[in-house]
């Protein structure tokens, strides 16, 4: 008897083993299920208009070229006389209404320099603009103010 108990306990331990061994077939995978549509491509921002607004705005250069542009004619550094193309700021401002307290506008470049101008001067000039530069991006052209607010790569506006 103890020889077919030890016989019978081997062959359970070999079947344990063999078992343990043996290669399962996996289940099919179940395919992904979608829940909602892909988000679409993000835009990249290229303006924004911050700080003591109705409502902030973030606008991609395509959607700021789609706005009515105007041609002005500015001095440059070089003191050369130039064509500019761009947006009135003034018809940017619109889009976040300033508070009635905003006193500044604080020009700002996307190598961090920045420029500030009263609001008040800004929206009595019909000429302001943000031109297109032919490398993308934007300047503020500023015709008859301070040379140093004419800041090439705005990225923002910050009205205070």
């Amino acid at each position: 008897m103890k020889k077919s108990v030890v016989i019978f306990g081997l062959i359970l331990l070999l079947s344990l083993a063999l078992s343990a061994c043996a290669k399962s077939t996996p289940e099919p995978a179940a395919a992904p299920v979608v829940t909602e549509e892909p988000a679409a491509a993000e835009t990249t921002v290229a303006l924004r208009i911050t700080g003591k607004v109705e409502s902030e705005i973030a606008l991609s250069e395509d959607e700021v070229k789609a706005m009515t542009a105007i041609d002005v004619e500015s001095t440059n550094s070089k003191g050369e006389s130039a064509t500019y193309t761009g947006v009135k700021i003034n018809d940017l401002l619109a889009l976040a209404k300033p508070a009635t307290d905003a006193t500044t506008l604080v020009f700002v470049a996307d190598d961090g320099f920045t420029a500030e101008v009263p609001l008040a001067d800004v929206s009595a000039c019909d000429t302001c603009i943000l031109s297109f530069r032919s490398k993308g991006g934007f300047s503020s052209v500023m015709p008859n103010f301070d040379g140093k607010l004419q800041v090439k790569g705005v990225v923002a506006i910050e009205v205070k």
